[in-house]
């Protein structure tokens, strides 16, 4: 996914850098300590060093843990997403001239959805998870017959009570958890972690996040991309309004002042946005030992086979390919078909852009527009690759590039070399699914793979023999819309997954956590020194995982 941002490299202190690109509050000490909205004008070593040191403290203290303090920040950023929908849907289309429809249904409709899927399950998935355990009375016993075998002693002892009445410490007790136990994981949270989002989504790949993280019982710093301005201001002036400001935090900076942001120690960072950039915020991570998330991006193949309903193909694909004008992460990059399906394909393409969006697509008030100068300029040069058959138009000005197709292509081609980002999708001629799949496993491993066919066979061999952070057979976009999906890259494309439950198990630290009584110590001698092959046996017997179908004999 291309950001705005790049930061310089390497991460080195930058010495004091001028404020931040938002307009939220300043932070009120030295230290830009500051609750709520701040920006980077601090005059410390580090200005976000307070801030950070503030969260902490709240996080320290426990506010954040109960499950009633959880739920009502969800239900406060639930009011945020009704109460200032117009200001979010006016924002967007300021920013990159989001048609209305897309911005409620990305920006608003499917936060709403990964919302209210958290608080409908959050107090069972913050719940201790009982575990199972090596148990004396059931393992050991059952793998003797039923019984437990005093060695040395006459008799067979079948409970637990009269093993450790007529045994001694050297011949009984042994060393593993038991039933008196109490096994579980605890669903803790991390700290203070840090949500870097792109300019793309500007609402929902920042609140999506930030969900999980208050629901998981975080303290938060967000960092709203500067490349859509609107936005930013909005969420800078807005949001902290709706939070707790001991807790969350906004921080509008630019690149230098994001590069500072990272210096400071978080205990988890969620950054989306391109793989340059995925490298450069997990160095920073790597100096504090802090683990990450990285939602990056990528080249996302589209195969469409020769036995398919092209009119279906076409509109699915132009959807995905053109929605948000093309600045989709997980939209379709590159189609991958046969030259007989390509003639196919090119006009049922052409009727699809029309029926979309009108013989000019400039005019329609369902296509959107690239977010700034530098993208377009980087997009309009990707038309010089391969030939253009549909579109191609630009208008500067307005940042307009029309739904465009290239045809023609070889694979070292610029276009080929880098996520285009914008509305523009090239066809790559293949002679049949293996040389599809073959192109696709020659590159780096995608956000998605996406696979066309009227042949079960076929998309299932293509999910089976590639690799990539998520797939979606015979249409595009649409597996990002479940909650009970995880999303997330592999390889070039990302690191770790999000959505639904599993957002809130990105912001957890599952904590292994075994409680014992302080009495029955003849349960534990035989794992004590003086040690012996006859305390060996039996610590083998009672507590050896075996596989299924086989015994062991004493």
């Amino acid at each position: 996914m291309e950001t705005g941002s790049v930061f310089p490299q390497p991460l080195e202190p930058l010495g004091q850098q001028p404020p931040g690109s938002g307009a939220g509050k300043a932070a009120e000490d030295d230290g830009g300590g500051g609750k709520g909205s701040v920006d980077g004008d601090a005059t410390s070593a580090n200005p976000y060093a307070g801030l950070v040191s503030s969260l902490r403290a709240a996080w320290l203290s426990g506010k954040t843990r109960p499950v009633e303090y959880r739920v009502a920040q969800l239900e406060a950023l639930g009011r945020f997403l009704d109460e200032k929908k117009e200001d979010i849907l006016e924002a967007t289309a300021s920013d990159m001239g989001k048609p209305p429809f897309e911005a409620e249904f990305s920006e608003i409709l499917l936060c709403k959805n990964e919302l209210h899927e958290t608080l409908n399950n959050l107090s069972d998935w913050m719940k201790d998870e009982r575990v199972d355990r090596n148990l004396v009375r059931g393992k050991a016993r059952e793998r003797m017959g039923g019984r437990t075998h005093l060695p040395g002693r006459d008799g067979w002892d079948v409970g637990m009570e009269t093993l450790v009445q007529r045994s001694t410490p050297d011949t009984v007790g042994v060393p593993q958890v038991t039933q008196l136990d109490s096994a579980f994981i605890r669903k803790d949270p991390y700290g203070v972690v840090l949500i870097i989002a792109p300019w793309n989504y500007p609402i929902h790949l920042l609140l999506v996040p930030l969900i999980g993280a208050i629901a998981a019982g975080n303290c938060v710093v967000s960092k709203p991309s500067e490349v859509a301005k609107n936005t930013e201001r909005l969420v800078a002036e807005m949001l902290t309004c709706y939070l707790d400001n001991d807790c969350f935090a906004v921080v509008t900076a630019g690149v230098q002042e994001t590069t500072r942001l990272l210096e400071n120690k978080f205990d988890y960072i969620f950054y989306t946005g391109s793989p340059s950039v995925g490298k450069i915020v997990m160095a920073a991570a790597a100096k504090h030992l802090t683990p990450v998330t990285l939602e990056l991006g990528g080249k996302n193949p589209c195969y469409v086979s020769d036995t398919c309903d092209v009119q279906n193909v076409a509109r699915r694909v132009a959807w995905g390919r053109f929605f948000n004008a093309g600045q989709t992460c997980i939209a379709p990059d590159y189609v991958l078909c046969s030259v007989e399906m390509q003639e196919k394909l090119l006009p049922a393409l052409r009727k699809a852009i029309t029926d979309f969006y009108g013989p000019n697509p400039q005019e329609s008030p369902d296509f959107g527009r690239i977010v700034g100068d530098k993208h377009f300029q980087r997009v309009q040069t990707l038309l010089h690759s391969g030939r253009v058959v549909i579109g191609g138009q630009t208008d500067e000005e307005e940042r307009y590039i029309a739904p465009t197709v290239l045809v023609d292509l070889q694979p070292s081609d610029p276009i080929m070399q880098e996520e285009i980002f914008g509305p523009i999708l090239p066809i790559v001629i293949v002679a049949n699914m293996d040389e599809a799949i073959d192109f696709i496993n020659s590159r780096e491993r995608p956000l998605v793979v996406y696979a066309f066919s009227s042949d079960d066979k076929v998309v299932n061999q293509v999910l089976e023999r590639t690799s990539s952070g998520g797939f979606c057979g015979n249409d595009t976009l649409m597996h990002v819309t479940l909650t009970s999906l995880p999303f997330g890259g592999i390889g070039n494309s990302g690191l770790g997954m999000y959505h639904g439950r599993f957002t809130f198990d990105t912001f957890t630290h599952h904590r292994g956590c075994l409680r014992r009584s302080m009495g029955r110590e003849a349960l534990n001698a035989l794992r004590y020194p003086p040690y012996s092959q006859q305390k060996l046996g039996i610590v083998r017997a009672a507590s050896e995982v075996k596989r299924k179908g086989t015994c062991t004999l004493l």
